[in-house]
């Protein structure tokens, strides 16, 4: 059945859209099957979006038909189409009245990424206007909170040094908190679980945790640093999460400030980042996205990107976020993706497709991690074009030839090269710990600094 009479509307035009702020706008890649056309397969994606069916049925009225959502503009040549979304579609709180991102998601990601003629689609970008923006928590802490904790400055308080603890499953409690504990006293800033870690039967949860929390006082009277710790509260019940973030508070006492909170966002979903967001509202809330690429990949043809994925989780509360290593480190990415932290860091950013405005709501914080050592960080920060994140390298500080404290001060003496403008092979010239990173990463080392071995005799 073809619905375009009623679900696309061609001569509305966008800035009409957003200027009357009761819209939601959306922008997908969507080709049909073979035999169906492009404005009809649009159209129908709109309806089963929104109040439609693939029939007319006799209960539709006036009320209903003023609640479609609309195809307003399609180029059928690159496989795009956008879509409005009347904001009175969404669900929300009995509570409070608040918005839910998974109502957002079960229309505009919803039965359509099924539909019987669509070859795929996928979202690229997506915009809130002021009245519908305003019924999200966003977040309540960022990197800033941690800078203060750190007793840095407030405003580009610069770069957080972290780490994963590896192997990432497999210690036991003592041997775990022993490696944190190494890594803070050698002057790391921050550890965060691993997305697997977390209540194994080899490491309880109420064994580790008492045990790193000691770690950390002991590291911060020697070295008279403040440290950080991500644990990872990840679960499936709400009251499990909430249980698991209790007895981390309670175990870090006085130091529960520097505690953040690991949420597995893409697989926990919607309900994990919210139920950490609103119970632990003086927590920074960490979103690690692990398994996201199963639908966020370039290879993937339906679902949504990384930058749609990244733009919901400061909707939701999420005080910061794994953006990938924007093709610098091993995982998939590309340079363009620093689109990603642009749009969580901005106040006024421009998207793919979509100018969004955030109206004051708080920063997230762009965490970068994945294969990252001191020889790939000064191309990335020259990509991003600064280095107000947090970073964990897990290799990178205790691969290092020397062990971790070598590998800590390599790293950090990479981010000095940086800010200096020295390039990385002369700046290792005096600085042995960062020399010995090359011999470290040497495969790395030979793509990126040619004829570095000549060099560093």
């Amino acid at each position: 059945m073809d619905q375009s009479k009623r679900y696309a509307r061609l001569d509305l035009r966008e800035e009409d859209l957003i200027s009357g702020g009761r819209h939601v706008l959306t922008a997908y890649r969507m080709k049909p099957k073979q035999g169906y056309g492009y404005l009809e397969t649009a159209a129908h994606f709109a309806a089963e979006s929104s109040t439609g069916t693939n029939v007319e049925v006799s209960t539709t009225d006036d009320f209903t038909r003023g609640v479609d959502a609309l195809v307003y503009w399609i180029d059928e040549a690159n496989e795009l189409m956008k879509i409005a979304y009347p904001i009175d579609l969404f669900d929300r709180n009995i509570l409070d009245g608040r918005a839910m991102m998974v109502s957002f998601l079960t229309l505009a990601i919803g039965n359509n990424q099924g539909m019987g003629d669509v070859e795929y689609a996928k979202m690229l970008d997506f915009y809130f206007p002021p009245a519908y923006l305003r019924l999200f928590d966003g977040p309540t802490k960022n990197i800033a909170d941690l800078w203060r904790v750190l007793g840095r400055p407030v405003v580009n308080g610069g770069f957080i040094q972290g780490t994963i603890i590896k192997p990432k499953l497999g210690l036991r409690a003592i041997p775990f908190a022993k490696a944190c504990y190494e890594y803070w006293a050698a002057g790391g800033d921050f550890i965060k679980n691993d997305e697997p870690q977390g209540n194994q039967v080899f490491a309880p949860l109420q064994k580790v945790i008492p045990l790193v929390a000691d770690a950390m006082k002991r590291a911060m009277d020697e070295t008279g640093e403040a440290k950080l710790f991500s644990a990872n509260i990840t679960a499936d019940d709400p009251a499990e999460i909430v249980a698991r973030g209790e007895f981390i508070l309670r175990e870090f006492g006085e130091h529960a400030d520097h505690v953040a909170f690991l949420i597995d966002g893409y697989l926990a979903g919607t309900t994990g980042v919210t139920t950490a967001r609103r119970n632990f509202p003086d927590q920074f809330i960490h979103y690690h996205r692990a398994g996201h690429g199963a639908i966020t990949s370039p290879q993937s043809k339906r679902g949504y990107t990384s930058f749609v994925l990244s733009k919901m989780a400061r909707l939701q509360g999420a005080s910061g976020i794994h953006t990938g290593t924007m093709g610098f480190g091993k995982m998939e990415g590309d340079p363009e993706d620093r689109i990603l932290a642009y749009m969580l860091e901005g106040d006024s950013v421009d998207g793919p497709f979509f100018h969004q405005e955030w109206l004051g709501m708080k920063a997230c914080t762009p965490i970068i991690s994945g294969g990252m050592n001191a020889l790939r960080l000064p191309a990335f920060f020259d990509n991003l074009g600064h280095a107000n994140i947090i970073q964990t390298s897990g290799g990178g500080s205790f691969g290092h030839r020397d062990g971790v404290k070598a590998g800590v001060a390599s790293i950090r003496q990479a981010v000095e090269a940086w800010q200096k403008g020295i390039s990385l092979l002369d700046y290792a010239g005096d600085h042995q710990e960062l020399a010995a990173a090359f011999h470290s990463f040497p495969g790395d080392a030979d793509v990126m600094f040619p004829g570095w071995r000549e060099k560093l005799r």
